[in-house]
């Protein structure tokens, strides 16, 4: 059943709260007459209407502004009226249970935009960029979403689809007629468009988890023994005192947050507490909350504060692991840190070694700027805001399916000139690509993407 047959849902649009203005949002068949109830006047297409709105005993509850937008053109597709009023609480309370007594149903959230994507206003990746664009933590993140929002990431998908599609033809029509004399799939030029969809595969996937970066940020979690000058790093990191720094062993006791964009990438900071063998049930526990947020981070900066650090020859990596952390698994997602280089008088930047190592002073500040960079390097964020797009993980899940299913269909092609084999491969792929702009979907994947939006979106 198409999203206009539906009944008529209602929402307050505006964030909880007091403001200046609340808007009450309407979307259905019964938009137009319920509104024009409320208002007491005929509504006209795209005018602004000042009116009184009333309930349904005819009592005053709030004058504003009445926008009505017939169907199709509307952001759902639908009759859709806004009703602008005054922004506290009680009144858009009121004025919600009016229209709810009239025989508006509440709206789920993410329903208006769920409608609008059920009626082609909009594509899926472009209705979660609605979602985004409202959460962005960065006017990156935001010009972000706002591509993606106006159809960059829709296009990049489509682009590959077409692609794609086009090599099915091809493949298929050469199992169809397998009498021809020519064989089609030795030839080059079949060869020549798998390499280019698996490169356009390739950049469209970079873009994606550029994009996810922006929208996600990761956890970089700041580990070491007590005094280690983590709490300095974490102070030095959000320029100002967020942790109390001491000459005490053990003053962070438990975990520390702060979230943060450094040179364009959000970042959360866990500062934890000092790594040794206590008897201090309550500094035990600290260490225990320490080492699980380890294991979860993203990236695991461990600081060291050793004036006889051996800087000749660098020890290898996973003994300091499984001494300091207890696990040698965090290899691939480590950067090591000796610190305190203004007391031991030691130079600041990159060490030569087989692992990302510095020498730095969260005091000072001198060689920080050389971590951050190390820590974007290792994230893959290149901060470029070039034809950039929101993308979240299913997005990433899916380009990563359809490169992998399309580099099989290729390595099978080379090995056995197998035809069947390809086109499969290549019709699986074209699936998980329509998976991302919902041309193929489940009630349930919409159900969970639009339940994480806002009410009276």
């Amino acid at each position: 059943m198409p999203a206009s047959d539906r009944d008529t849902i209602v929402a307050v649009a505006t964030a909880p709260g007091r403001g200046g203005i609340g808007i009450v949002r309407l979307s259905g068949p019964d938009a137009k007459p319920l509104a024009e109830r409320v208002c007491g006047r005929p509504l006209t297409p795209r005018q602004a209407h000042f009116s009184d709105f009333r309930g349904s005993n005819g009592e005053l509850i709030d004058q504003g502004i009445a926008l009505y937008f017939a169907a199709p053109h509307s952001f759902t597709g639908e009759e859709v009226v806004e009703l602008q009023g005054h922004g506290g609480p009680v009144i858009l309370d009121s004025l919600l249970a009016v229209l709810l007594a009239l025989g508006a149903r509440q709206a789920r959230p993410g329903e208006f935009s769920e409608r609008a994507f059920l009626n082609d206003k909009l594509d899926l990746t472009q209705a979660e960029a609605i979602a985004d664009l409202i959460d962005a933590g960065s006017q990156a993140a935001a010009r972000s979403a706002l591509r993606s929002l106006q159809g960059d990431f829709s296009r990049a998908i489509d682009a590959l689809l077409e692609q794609l599609i086009a090599l099915r033809v091809f493949v298929e029509a050469a199992i169809d007629f397998p009498e021809e004399e020519i064989d089609f799939l030795a030839d080059t030029a079949l060869q020549n468009n798998l390499q280019r969809l698996l490169e356009a595969l390739q950049k469209t996937l970079a873009r994606a988890r550029e994009g996810a970066l922006l929208r996600d940020g990761i956890k970089v979690v700041l580990a070491g023994r007590p005094n280690a000058g983590k709490s300095s790093l974490l102070n030095r990191l959000c320029g100002r005192d967020s942790a109390i720094v001491t000459e005490l062993a053990g003053t962070t006791r438990d975990l520390l947050r702060e979230q943060l964009v450094l040179a364009g990438l959000p970042i959360e900071v866990v500062d934890t507490a000092g790594l040794r063998d206590s008897d201090d049930p309550v500094e035990r526990e600290g260490i225990r909350r320490a080492r699980a947020e380890i294991a979860a981070a993203d990236l695991c900066v461990v600081l060291i504060d050793d004036r006889h650090w051996p800087r000749a020859t660098p020890p290898p990596l996973a003994p300091i692991l499984q001494e300091l952390i207890g696990d040698s698994a965090l290899l691939d997602r480590t950067i090591v840190v000796l610190n305190k280089a203004d007391l031991y008088t030691l130079p600041t930047g990159q060490i030569d070694a087989d692992y990302p190592l510095f020498s730095l002073s969260a005091a000072s500040g001198d060689g920080v700027e050389l971590l951050v960079a190390a820590i974007k390097q290792m994230a893959g964020f290149s901060g470029s805001e070039a034809g950039g797009f929101s993308a979240r993980r299913r997005h990433i899940d899916a380009l990563e399916r359809a490169q992998a299913l399309v580099e099989q269909g290729n390595r099978q092609l080379r090995a056995t000139a197998a035809g069947e084999l390809l086109a499969e491969d290549l019709r699986q792929a074209q699936q998980a690509l329509g998976e991302i702009t919902g041309q193929v979907s489940s009630d349930d994947l919409l159900g969970e993407i639009f339940s994480s939006f806002c009410i009276g979106k």
